[in-house]
């Protein structure tokens, strides 16, 4: 993607230009839904899913041939501030795992036959202390963007995950900044801090929010701030996935933060996207129903590195399997209503 003038402006004009969901494909869904054999809405959202892939894959016949998850890694300055019981390091230790197999998400992709890319965001050189200065300079934050919106090329549906040790710390700032409330309200336990870890944790997106304050009624603003390189990737992404008319799955709590900004950008701006699971961390579910996207699944998970995304691809599958595959009134001989 080449970039003109201000970082952030071919952003905002791509915004502004996204698609619109086709209705002729949603419609051309319903009317043989409406011939399969089975009492009409009784399969529920797996009704509802199979229209929202043909309405925005805009095609009458929707595909999953290549479901892909997404997963971008970064590091995070803020770790200084005690926010997180692992060092950095283990975010690209898990990098490897995730390249080696050893992964829940690789598992999770290799039952449902989904493809894993994994794309590393500088890990050497964690984003800056958010709570001292900016995370990333614009130019650098825009950089990221383009980069995540190369990153999901090939895929007919995307699930976007996350790794990276201190993440929901930077994403908690996001959520504070554009909703308001209390830090407390948006900040969780990430991968497990204590009670004194917890109040680090707040504190420092306390810290953040107020140094940055006078800056924060911008979207882009907030990514390029408080956010990490790996929200900032995954808003370009799911920006992109728009423009190509790619559907989206989105994961927890630290993908979403990168979803908020975006739709405080444009209302519509998710209209592609649905959630893939409701995450126990922080006030992930507090988030989903401001976003309005009542999530497939409720496991209590809280692991990131895009797994509940994942998980929900077989249900995906599952939703478009039925509307493929059973038969019509017609065609097995079975009597309609009256």
């Amino acid at each position: 993607m080449t970039l003109s003038g201000r970082p952030f402006d071919d952003f905002r004009a791509l915004v502004h230009s996204m698609p619109e969901a086709s209705e002729a494909a949603a419609a051309a869904v319903r009317a043989r839904d409406a011939q399969l054999t089975k009492p009409p809405g009784s399969l529920g959202r797996l009704e509802e899913i199979v229209e929202w892939l043909a309405a925005w894959q805009g095609k009458e016949q929707p595909a999953l041939d290549r479901p892909t998850v997404v997963v971008f890694a970064g590091n995070h300055g803020v770790v200084a501030q005690g926010v997180s019981p692992y060092p950095p390091e283990v975010t690209r230790q898990m990098v490897a795992n995730f390249r080696e197999g050893g992964a829940a998400v690789n598992q999770i992709c290799g039952t449902f036959g989904a493809g894993l890319k994994v794309f590393e965001m500088a890990l050497d050189i964690p984003t800056k202390d958010i709570t001292q200065d900016a995370a990333m300079s614009e130019a650098e934050c825009a950089a990221t963007m383009a980069f995540g919106m190369e990153a999901i090329a090939g895929a007919d549906l995307v699930c976007l995950g996350e790794m990276g040790i201190g993440n929901t710390t930077p994403a908690a700032a996001v959520y504070f900044a554009l909703y308001g409330g209390k830090a407390a309200d948006w900040v969780g336990r990430g991968t497990g801090v204590d009670d004194e870890g917890l109040k680090r944790k707040i504190a420092a997106v306390e810290r953040a929010v107020a140094l940055h304050r006078d800056h924060l009624d911008d979207p882009f603003e907030i990514i390029r701030r408080v956010g990490g390189r790996e929200i900032a990737a995954i808003f370009g992404a799911i920006l992109a996935a728009r423009i190509e008319r790619v559907p989206v799955v989105l994961d927890g709590y630290v993908v979403c933060a990168a979803a908020a900004a975006l739709r405080a950008v444009d209302a519509s701006a998710l209209d592609h996207c649905i959630a893939g699971h409701v995450s126990a961390e922080g006030a992930h579910r507090e988030v989903l129903r401001r976003l309005g996207k009542p999530a497939l699944l409720d496991l209590g998970m809280r692991l990131g590195e895009g797994s509940g995304a994942a998980l929900s691809v077989g249900i995906i599958q599952a939703a478009l399997a039925c509307w493929k595959g059973m038969a019509t009134f017609a065609s097995a001989g079975v009597s309609d209503k009256g």
